[in-house]
């Protein structure tokens, strides 16, 4: 996967505010060749920050804490990112001259752009430094006639870059917490627990997830966790007896009952790790027992996936 774009050709450049107001959406602003320009710069810019840091983009997992720059990539079709798929697809946003009216609403701005391939990107950046400068304009100051007059009118900042950018299905991120602030990633990953739940659930049938679903829609990691589970599509991999004796093995406990595997609410986060693959083990030492670790990160080394 890789953006594809002709930047010396490019035949729309639209520009816009997403606003939580009484309903939070997007709305067109107008804007001129100049700035139609910048904006086109910061897309260009933010490629170049993309493939200065890998080639081969990792693919976002809500379960992983990410630096503050990283490359990664997410499908368009997840329903946790539903928002931004409507952004980028619709043709005819409203326009609105005054939507600057409600900036203080503002949570996030974005571009539009399409060479005459008919390439399309969509570009958002989180608002805070576009919006910074507002509260400071009285301390801005311009040259007039070799004269430093204070700049009455009200300022806006676009920053170098964008925070992710959007083709052909594809998400392509360059700040993970852009993306998660913008698309109220939590939110979404807590209000998809049942959802996300009941799909795990068909896979792995010998686990009662009543109590899993129940503290995961009350503490975020555990929902992330979940969303993260359910997008590796590999729980219906997972065998009873092998499961059962890592949980023994790596400190999680576990009962059955009527065949099923029943999770205390205390050992959900560590049953939840063990599906995530982030719960493993180290045996080097002689006459001891093994370590039991918690992995901050997961990352197949070497091999795929069994089906």
């Amino acid at each position: 996967m890789t953006i594809v774009f002709k930047y010396g050709n490019v035949t729309v450049t639209e520009f816009g505010l997403g606003l939580d107001t009484q309903t939070r959406g997007f709305v067109q602003v107008p804007v001129d060749n100049n700035v139609q320009a910048a904006l086109l710069d910061m897309v260009c810019e933010t490629q170049k920050a993309m493939q200065n840091i890998t080639e081969v983009p990792e693919e976002y997992q809500p379960s992983e804490k990410y630096a503050a720059i990283e490359y990664l990539t997410l499908s368009l079709e997840e329903d946790l990112v539903a928002e931004l798929k409507a952004l980028h697809e619709v043709n005819n946003l409203p326009e609105d001259p005054d939507a600057f009216d409600q900036i203080n609403e503002c949570f996030a701005y974005f571009a539009k752009i399409i060479d005459d391939d008919g390439n399309r990107i969509t570009a958002v950046r989180r608002s805070s430094q576009f919006k910074a400068l507002i509260k400071k304009r009285n301390k801005l100051i311009r040259c007039v006639d070799n004269t430093l007059k204070i700049l009455d009118d009200t300022v806006f900042k676009l920053d170098n870059d964008f925070d992710f950018l959007i083709q052909n299905n594809v998400i392509y991120i360059l700040r993970p917490s852009g993306l998660e602030f913008t698309a109220q990633l939590q939110g979404a990953v807590m209000a998809a627990v049942p959802s996300n739940i009941a799909a795990i659930a068909e896979e792995i049938e010998f686990v009662d997830f009543n109590s899993i679903s129940d503290y995961a829609q009350q503490h975020p990691r555990a929902a992330r966790y979940i969303a993260s589970i359910k997008s590796q599509s590999e729980a219906h991999n997972i065998n009873k007896e092998k499961l059962t004796s890592f949980c023994q093995r790596t400190g999680v406990t576990v009962t059955e009952i009527d065949g099923k595997l029943q999770i205390d609410d205390s050992e959900v986060m560590g049953f939840l790790e063990i599906l995530d693959r982030r719960r493993y083990e180290i045996d080097l030492v002689e006459d001891a027992d093994p370590e039991i670790y918690r992995a901050p990160s997961r990352s197949r080394v070497g091999g795929e996936a069994q089906n």
